[in-house]
């Protein structure tokens, strides 16, 4: 399960350890509990600080529990909320954010990424991926609108179009990362970015946040009524 560390001013929220059989990170609704109750934890500190996620293993996230989902159709579309709730509170955040991606980043994996301030990624292996067109499956407007908020509108395009996998080299090359590093230096370079912004955490940050993504914001707010039906199984 996720847990909170730190590093001086700078908080680490490791998603979880894979471990030995390499199970990914999806997000399970006591999962994004947890997660949501640590980044509480972390929003509650007053001080200069600044965010960093990372994970323990072969995977950063796969994104949505597509296991789950099918034992509980029911409560697919409040799931859906759920976890575009953590998109939107990742991309106002009011301390600076940055993604150490150490694995594959693969759907809500990548889109959870995409929706910190900076993202680095391991160079060498690890895929940032948005497999939704080669698995016949859409993707929610808000989650749309918040990755061409924060990729490159080309780089978006093709990455939604086509389910590429992106190494990091590549995934530097498109712009869909920050920067790429060794795996032994991934969170290392994520901290010390991080450790350069620490001053700027405030309330006026996350406002500032929430006018610069007013558009996407609107529709991860908008309910997901409707959507578990159309196949949206989109962040695996």
């Amino acid at each position: 399960m996720p847990y909170l560390e730190r590093d001086e001013d700078v908080f680490i929220l490791n998603f979880g350890n894979t471990g030995e059989r390499d199970t990914p990170n999806p997000f399970h609704p006591d999962w994004l509990d947890t997660v949501d109750a640590l980044l509480d934890e972390v929003e509650a500190h007053t001080g200069p600080c600044a965010l960093v996620t990372t994970a323990t293993g072969k995977f950063y996230s796969t994104g949505l529990d597509t296991a789950w989902i099918l034992q509980n159709t029911d409560q697919a579309n409040q799931y859906i909320d759920r976890v575009e709730t953590l998109f939107e509170r990742m991309l106002t955040f009011p301390m600076s954010t940055t993604a150490a991606v150490v694995g594959h980043a693969f759907g809500g994996g990548a889109i959870l990424a995409a929706s910190h301030d900076h993202t680095v990624m391991r160079e060498d292996r690890g895929y940032f991926c948005l497999p939704g067109i080669t698995i016949g499956a859409s993707y929610t407007p808000g989650s749309i609108a918040l990755l061409a908020s924060r990729l490159p509108t080309r780089a978006a395009h093709t990455a939604l179009v086509t389910g590429r996998r992106y190494g990091g080299i590549d995934a530097l090359t498109a712009g869909l990362v920050d920067e790429v590093a060794s795996e032994a230096d991934v969170l290392t370079k994520a901290v010390e970015r991080a450790r350069t912004l620490t001053t700027t955490r405030s309330d006026t940050l996350g406002e500032i946040k929430k006018q610069l993504y007013a558009a996407p914001l609107a529709l991860l707010h908008t309910p997901a009524a409707g959507i578990a039906d159309q196949k949206i199984l989109q962040e695996n």
